[in-house]
């Protein structure tokens, strides 16, 4: 398994063969993975070779921390922030967040423990959430003055309602694994400790598949989402095109024919 870090708060692991999946880790345990400035940076630079690394098909999105996936922005480094401290520090922290969101192959987030305010944002910006049964998620932003800042206030809704997501960013209120997975707000419950293995387990499925496809998957889901029934179905036009008359569609209709696995050129 192949270990890069990105400064003192983020690893990248490579796993299976090919590395095609990457797991991206939080590393802040002294401070429950609290978003920091520094964090953030780290963070940002781990996405962004991610992002241009055509080998990767899949980011896993995992914490070292025993009882937390992510407690959110750093109130403690806040609490020493003048004004001007905070305005220059929002784009450094935004970036993290996009980061994320941004990352062009499906997405996996573990989450076990709280994961709360940024941290719950974090994996809202995955494709799918895997939780264990000790999760606790939650946008408490409102208690502490501010607004969840994100991506907590667009991503919510598309999961579960514009309803749903109000009152639980109103009320602040934090909720654990069972009603999680109910209401939507975490997609698969396994068994305690597993929220990782699983996770991982899922990646290696999806990485099976062909990366052109993914990618472009990804994009169509990504961008037909809040558009009209027929823009939507252009934007996935758009998408079938690309794979159409890729190599990975020429190998996989071969494969499918041949009755092996397919290899992927991945072009």
């Amino acid at each position: 398994m192949d270990e890069e870090r990105f400064g003192e708060f983020v690893v990248v692991r490579r796993h299976g063969d090919g590395g095609h999946v990457a797991e991206l880790v939080l590393d802040r345990p002294k401070a429950m993975n609290a978003v920091s400035t520094e964090m953030a940076r780290c963070l940002s630079r781990a996405c962004a070779a991610l992002g241009e690394d055509r080998g990767v098909r899949v980011v896993v999105l995992t914490s070292t921390h025993e009882r937390a996936f992510c407690v959110g922005a750093d109130l403690k480094e806040r609490n020493s922030f003048s004004d001007d401290d905070l305005r220059r520090q929002r784009p450094v922290t935004r970036g993290a967040y996009t980061g994320v969101l941004e990352l062009p192959v499906p997405t996996v987030a573990a989450v076990h423990g709280f994961a709360l305010g940024g941290g719950y944002e974090l994996a809202l910006a995955c494709d799918v959430i895997v939780a264990d049964p000790t999760a606790v998620v939650g946008l408490p932003e409102v208690s502490v003055g501010v607004i969840p800042g994100g991506g907590g206030t667009q991503l919510l809704p598309r999961r579960v309602g514009a309803a749903r997501a109000a009152e639980l960013i109103f009320t602040a209120r934090r909720v654990e694994a069972g009603e999680a997975r109910e209401l939507g707000l975490v997609d698969v419950l396994v068994e305690e400790g597993r929220d990782r293995e699983e996770a991982l387990v899922m990646a290696a499925r999806i990485a099976g598949n062909s990366p052109v496809g993914l990618r472009a998957a990804k994009r169509a889901l990504r961008l037909g989402q809040g558009l009209d029934l027929r823009a939507g179905l252009e934007v996935e036009d758009a998408a079938w095109r690309t794979t159409a008359f890729s190599g990975d569609r020429a190998e996989g209709v071969a494969a499918f024919n041949e009755k092996r696995a397919a290899r992927w050129p991945g072009e």
